[in-house]
């Protein structure tokens, strides 16, 4: 799935951009000063970018400046109400969008697929054993019929799609469950969340090959996975 890298001071804005790019899918990596950008540009790839104009240390004209030497990926720049002419600035730099602060978040979930699409990074299908994702729409199939889930089995499914090649902990399911629930979700509530999906995308539940268990750890997506 899509890695998202943001750039954003503001510890209220951050905590909840984070939790609503994760609930659409996507992978985020976080940081809240240039410096620290910096840093992690140094050794991390990523998809798109979300930057802050105004940091801490600096503004965010720098980083994408740095983005732009060493990864050619999409760069949303985040702005203040009427500052036009850091738009101006930032689009001339090669920004591709900026959006202004207060935003609604379906309309940043619209320009960033936007931008992945234009620059060919979009990843809307996901197959593997029979299941089909259509990420774009929000179906699910199952050998061509499609498939129920609610809104936490969906978000606990795009967690799994978003982390294919990595063991999920059950903490990590937890924390971020709880967070899309808006209410406390527990180690057996985990457990049957866990059965009721599988129940609905396995071929054979009691025999999972698409979410696998990791004894004493977590959870993995099975390895015949496909993305397009």
């Amino acid at each position: 799935m899509n890695q998202i890298f943001l750039v954003e001071d503001d510890k209220t804005i951050a905590k909840n951009l984070v939790l609503l790019l994760r609930s659409e899918g996507f992978t985020v990596s976080h940081v809240p000063t240039r410096r620290e950008a910096l840093t992690a540009l140094a050794g991390n790839k990523f998809d798109l970018a979300l930057i802050d104009i105004s940091l801490p240390d600096g503004n965010g004209f720098a980083v994408c400046t740095e983005i732009k030497k060493t990864q050619d990926i999409p760069i949303i720049f985040l702005t203040a109400s009427g500052d036009e002419s850091s738009v101006v600035t930032g689009l001339n730099m090669g920004a591709d969008d900026y959006i202004t602060k207060p935003f609604r978040p379906r309309e940043l979930i619209a320009r960033i697929g936007a931008a992945l699409r234009k620059s060919g990074r979009s990843i809307s299908d996901f197959k593997i054993h029979g299941l089909h994702v259509d990420m774009a729409s929000g179906i699910v199939e199952k050998n061509g019929s499609e498939v129920f889930l609610s809104a936490l089995e969906y978000r606990l499914l795009l967690m799994f799609i978003s982390n294919s090649k990595s063991i999920i902990t059950r903490g990590r399911l937890l924390d971020e469950l709880w967070d899309a629930a808006g209410e406390f979700v527990n180690d057996n509530t985990l457990t049957v969340y866990i059965k009721r999906l599988r129940e609905k995308i396995e071929n054979d539940p009691a025999s999972p090959q698409i979410i696998l268990t990791v004894r004493g750890t977590g959870y993995r997506l099975g390895n015949e996975y496909a993305s397009e």
